[in-house]
């Protein structure tokens, strides 16, 4: 099996599968790196509208189940609300501030979540040897891992957060400016493409580590968790470590400093609010060069 699946990557590598010779030649360019991630694309879109489509076979669960997990997901700041009874402020921020940090972090996660929280997997995938499969289809395996058993009820988690951040910014008192109602929608997506980034790095480490999802969970429900509250309250060696490091400080905290009129406590400067886009493409290069060096590390199981 071991040597069957090394003579498969060398052939997708030398030319690619059969089949998928008219898709990379109407992307225009063959064996490209933009015709892999079209292709890659539109592998990911077939796979997921089929779980989409069995989903939706059984509206009434799929509602049920939406539901469900948005409510789980309510509790948590169902909990900072309770907090808020007691005290004014946290850290120097008011519940409504609290709620847009909470808010843009929970959507972000729960679009990650969407979209590629299937990736924890992979560790279990190659114990038991069914990445194996994966790697004889036509389509990059990064796609179909992140496809693989795609859950349309993740969706109550990023209405949730957007419902919460919602109602945070229409009653904060800020004054308005058209850059920082610009940043509220791109805080969220840039957001979620860097926890994105994070799930692949921590399903390429899996490759080495065999089951680490937990290790994954860490940094991004974990790190969710922490980004729901003001960065006022932790340590500035803590602060400088999701900056500069695990650069999860711009799923949120600086987007929104910058839109509450907040200094940031390490002294950054404000334009550093604006760089969330570009810190997402910088973590998502080494995560998916990560990536493509665990899968060609992969030898199977074995037979």
């Amino acid at each position: 099996m071991a040597e069957e699946v090394r003579a498969v990557r060398g052939f997708e590598g030398a030319g690619g599968f059969p089949g998928t010779a008219g898709f990379r030649g109407a992307a225009g360019f063959p064996g490209t790196w933009g015709g892999r991630a079209l292709e890659g694309l539109r592998g990911y879109g077939l796979i997921a509208a089929m779980w989409i489509r069995s989903t939706m076979a059984y509206r009434a669960s799929f509602v049920l189940s939406t539901v469900g997990n948005a409510a789980i997901t309510l509790l948590d700041f169902v909990a900072i609300f309770l907090m808020f009874s007691h005290v004014d402020a946290l850290g120097g921020f008011t519940l409504p501030e609290i709620a847009l940090l909470y808010g843009a972090s929970s959507a972000s996660l729960g679009l990650a979540d969407l979209l590629l929280g299937t990736t924890e997997r992979i560790g279990l995938r190659i114990r038991d040897g069914s990445l194996d499969t994966m790697l004889v289809r036509p389509v990059p395996v990064l796609a179909q891992v992140a496809a693989d058993r795609f859950a349309l009820r993740r969706l109550g988690r990023v209405v949730q957060g957007l419902g919460v951040m919602a109602w945070g910014v229409a009653v904060l008192d800020v004054q308005w400016t058209l850059a920082k109602a610009l940043l509220l929608p791109v805080m969220v997506v840039a957001g979620a493409a860097i926890f994105g980034a994070v799930m692949v790095a921590g399903a390429a480490f899996q490759f080495v580590a065999g089951d680490a999802a937990e290790v994954q969970n860490s940094f991004t429900y974990g790190g969710n968790t922490m980004l729901q509250y003001p960065p006022t309250v932790f340590a500035k060696d803590l602060l400088r470590g999701v900056t500069f490091l695990v650069p999860l400080a711009f799923v949120n905290w600086l987007p929104a400093l910058y839109v509450l009129g907040r200094p940031d406590p390490l002294g950054l400067p404000g334009w550093l609010a604006f760089m969330s886009p570009v810190v997402a493409f910088v973590v998502f290069v080494p995560a998916s060069l990560a990536w493509r060096a665990g899968l060609r590390m992969y030898r199977s199981t074995g037979s």
